[in-house]
């Protein structure tokens, strides 16, 4: 049950049901006047297949989904992995990059593999994320934030999750999941989405 000061604040819900994901997007709002819930934790929640061919679409299919089921504002994203050498893919297909039998662990193997005859100077790839917020009334907001980086020649790292193992940021010169989940926070593309996002909540 919510305490009475944050029955008194408006609610957001992150449109996830992913709660790795549902922390790391928590983090980057920080200390926002709203009462942050989590959709994956909420009875009967569910959110529709990402349908979409862009990540803005597919965010905005999940952001709208929360905002009905909870009458609530909701925050829904979409990011992806675009990888030069593979003409910008996965792209917005990189978390079912190899299709809906592997896990992280086997799309980063997969990556790696259609790599293997890639030098390190033409392994260079982005990971692009747009966040939507989509206010009680219908109102919708997008904003995106990216990051540019190598795709390394095998996983590095314990943290993170998806595809960080195998993305190195050169100016920290250590994987995504090679940070810490603070050092990451602030330097990684969903953090900067949702940094852009927060304008929208009435926050700078």
């Amino acid at each position: 049950m919510p305490s009475a000061s944050s029955a008194s604040r408006p609610r957001l819900v992150l449109a996830t049901l992913n709660l790795a994901k549902a922390r790391e997007l928590a983090a980057h709002l920080g200390d926002i006047p709203y009462e942050v819930r989590v959709l994956a934790e909420l009875p009967g929640a569910a959110l529709p297949e990402e349908t979409g061919d862009t990540y803005r679409a597919n965010a905005l299919l999940k952001a709208r989904a929360a905002a009905r089921f909870t009458g609530a504002w909701a925050l829904g994203d979409d990011s992806g992995i675009e990888v030069a050498a593979l003409r910008g893919a996965p792209g917005v297909r990189s978390a079912r990059f190899g299709g809906p039998g592997l896990d992280d662990a086997g799309r980063c193997a997969l990556l790696l593999e259609a790599l293997r005859d890639v030098p390190p100077a033409e392994r260079v790839a982005r990971f692009r994320c747009v966040v939507a917020l989509v206010d009680p009334a219908g109102g919708e907001h997008t904003a995106e934030g990216f990051v540019d980086g190598v795709i390394t020649d095998a996983p590095r790292g314990r943290h993170g999750f998806g595809y960080d193992p195998v993305f190195l940021y050169p100016p920290l010169a250590q994987t995504f999941a090679e940070l810490a989940p603070e050092e990451k926070a602030r330097v990684d593309h969903r953090g900067r989405a949702v940094r852009a996002a927060r304008r929208f909540l009435g926050m700078h």
